[in-house]
Formats: structure tokens, C-alpha cells, sequence
């Protein structure tokens, strides 16, 4: 594949907004079709797609790597000995560190690969209940700071700064926005619409839901979703009230510690920072 059609297909690739991995021989010793630079594109759904390694064989194994450093968001080197029959079993069970492959082959060589997840942004979906609401617009700005890719589903918005993405409407089309599990949802639909917005969003894998209410209406939403068959699982896992507990009040503060703790969900602590302490809830602002 030339240069300018490689480029093209990482474009292709990144526009779709989906994991994607490249792979580049960064070494070689001995007997290899491959060279130093040879690189190959790996998609989300582990099938290659562009570029060589030279022939099929180191190809297969490097998906699976690939496939793990899109799961993890990791970079690594792997070491791929292309080894006959007799020497690749040798070596799987003389060694047990995922950074070592063989692959039975008659070439003889060894390719170090570096393997690079490209990652799209991760993304915060914003679910309002209409007309001014500063908490939203404060998160607005703050999640277009931090980079998020930012998504607004809200009937009439009153923002000062424009979303990436703008749905005006009542209630999130759960397929037509492609919700998965690496994006994130908050919702500030003030009480009139938690349930329903909150049961749409049970129906997919998200890393992150998060409602902004007191602890009352808390309470209320999850006897709602309990008697709409919601299961315990979701409503475990519902961050409410939302928010880390830094004692916010301003709707910039409670903004900062919605955000906050969407970005201790990425890194795998959600619950990490959280006060077990219910005397000093993120509250939701009165409304205006």
C-alpha cells in the first residue's frame, strides 16, 4: 500500500470514531519478509485493515495484540518468532510473558512490534430538560476545555457555547447516537423525565450514567426504574447523586465535580474518591 492510500485509510478509520490500532516493525533480526517501517492498520473489529508485515504469518497473532491495546488503551513492543514447529512449542511453554510470540514458520527470524491503540474522544452525552440551566452550560464549556467529545440532547437549549453535537429534542435516541461503553451520560432532566431517560440509557453498555438530582428524587427515580423492570445492576451502578462530593454549590463547582468523577470512572475509579458521608451531597441547584 503507497504512502498516500495508507494515510487515507488512518483518516477513514479515525473518521468512523472507533478504536483502532496501527502496528510498526521497529526491528528486525534474521530471516524476515518484513522490514523495519512495515506497518499495518488493525480495525475495531480485529481485521486488518491496510498496510503489510511482507506475508500472512506474524499478522494474525499482532491482531490479538492489537485488539487487547484497544481494550486497554496501552501501547507495547512485542517481540514475533518466526520459528519452525519444534521451536515455537519450545518456546510457548518456556515462556509465559504476553510480550513473546511464536509463530510456526520457516523463516527463522525476529520482528520486535510496536503496537499503538488510536483511540477516538471519549465522549459525554448531556441530557437536559430545556430553557436555561446553568449547571449545563457550565459543563458545556468545561467539557469542550477538557476535550470531551460533546453531545447535547435537550429540547431548547440555552447555551453560550455551541456543543460538538446538538439534538433538539426530548428524549435520546439510544441507536441513533450509537451509545456504548466507552461513552459517558449525564442527565439533568430536573424530575419530569428520569425514569424514562434513565431505562432508554439501561438498555446499553455505558461507562459512565450519572443523574444530577437530590437525594429524594434519587430515591424516587430508582423505585421508578425498579417498577419498570430496570435491573439492579443499572441502578447499583447509577452514579446519584451525582458528582464528587467537594462540598460544590456555584453550578461551576458542580459542574467540575460531575466531570471529576467522569474522569475517575475512565480510569477505573468511580467510587474511589466518594465520601461515605450523605451529609454533604452534590446538590442540585433550585430552579430558575
Amino acid at each position: 500500500m503507497r504512502a498516500r492510500e495508507f494515510a487515507e485509510k488512518v483518516r477513514e478509520l479515525a473518521s468512523e470514531g472507533r478504536p483502532f490500532a496501527m502496528a510498526t516493525v521497529v526491528r528486525t533480526e534474521g530471516s524476515t519478509l518484513a522490514r523495519r517501517g512495515f506497518k499495518i492498520l488493525i480495525s475495531h473489529d480485529g481485521k486488518i485493515a491496510g498496510g503489510s508485515f511482507g506475508g500472512g504469518c506474524p499478522e494474525g497473532p499482532i491482531v490479538s495484540i492489537a485488539e487487547e491495546a484497544m481494550r486497554d488503551g496501552e501501547s507495547r513492543v512485542v517481540r514475533v518468532h518466526l520459528v519452525d514447529v519444534k521451536s515455537a512449542l519450545s518456546g510457548m511453554t518456556q515462556t509465559n510473558s504476553p510480550d513473546e510470540i511464536f509463530v510456526e514458520t520457516d523463516c527463522g527470524g525476529t520482528l520486535e512490534v510496536h503496537v499503538e491503540p488510536i483511540l477516538p474522544s471519549d465522549r459525554i452525552v448531556l441530557i437536559g430538560q430545556g430553557g436555561k440551566d446553568d449547571v449545563e452550560d457550565s459543563l458545556v464549556n468545561l467539557a469542550m476545555w477538557l476535550e470531551f467529545d460533546l453531545t447535547v440532547v435537550d429540547p431548547n437549549p440555552e447555551l453560550t457555547e455551541n456543543p460538538h453535537h446538538l439534538v433538539k429534542a426530548p428524549m435520546p435516541e439510544i441507536d441513533r447516537l450509537g451509545l456504548g461503553e466507552r461513552d459517558s451520560v449525564v442527565v439533568l432532566t430536573r424530575g419530569e423525565r428520569d425514569v424514562a431517560v434513565l431505562s432508554a440509557l439501561a438498555r446499553v453498555p455505558l461507562r459512565y450514567v450519572g443523574l444530577l438530582a437530590s437525594h429524594h428524587r434519587v430515591e424516587k427515580a430508582r423505585e421508578g426504574l425498579r417498577e419498570a423492570g430496570v435491573s439492579e445492576a443499572f441502578i447499583a451502578g447509577l452514579h446519584a447523586p451525582i458528582g464528587l462530593d467537594i462540598g460544590a454549590r456555584a453550578p461551576a463547582e458542580i459542574a467540575l465535580s460531575i466531570l471529576s468523577e467522569v474522569i475517575a470512572a475512565k480510569y477505573g475509579k468511580a467510587r474511589g474518591f466518594r465520601s461515605t458521608s450523605a451529609s454533604a451531597p452534590v446538590r442540585a441547584p433550585p430552579k430558575s
